[in-house]
């Protein structure tokens, strides 16, 4: 029953239809990403959405600003520990600019009954950087005593 919870609500948000979206979440749904994430970085938005009108929105309005065509989710694997759902993906799309994506995540999902209630996203951002910007993050040289 949890897989396909998971697989409508990866359906609904490849739909783009915030109505279908929003019928996947609680209403207090939260959805966190890693915080400095280039695709939230790309399109002005946060990290931590919360409710499910911003989850819907995100999905059907700003997403697709950035990943414009052939998104694809390709899953690896997933565990179901009570209602608790991890799942590995690789994600490619075709961005905005016409360069392509690809990142591997790791997907943790908390229903709450038929319902996601939180998603914690994992992904390799500076890989993400790379796809968006061309380049990763500037990281602080490290000192040295």
């Amino acid at each position: 029953m949890s897989h396909t919870i998971i697989q409508n609500a990866f359906q609904a948000l490849a739909g783009n239809d915030p109505d279908q979206i929003s019928a996947v979440f609680t209403e207090d749904a939260e959805w966190l990403s890693p915080p400095g994430n280039a695709t939230a970085v790309a399109l002005g938005v946060t990290h931590h959405m919360v409710g499910r009108r911003a989850i819907a929105r995100f999905f059907a309005e700003d997403f697709p600003r950035l990943f414009a065509h052939d998104v694809a989710v390709s899953f690896h694997g997933s565990h179901t520990d009570g209602e608790r759902v991890t799942v590995e993906a690789t994600m490619t799309a075709t961005l905005a600019d016409g360069h392509h994506y690809t990142n591997d995540y790791c997907f943790v999902f908390e229903l709450r009954g038929e319902l996601i209630h939180r998603v914690r996203e994992y992904v390799d951002t500076a890989r993400g950087h790379r796809m968006i910007f061309g380049e990763a993050p500037q990281q602080p040289s490290p000192t040295w005593p």
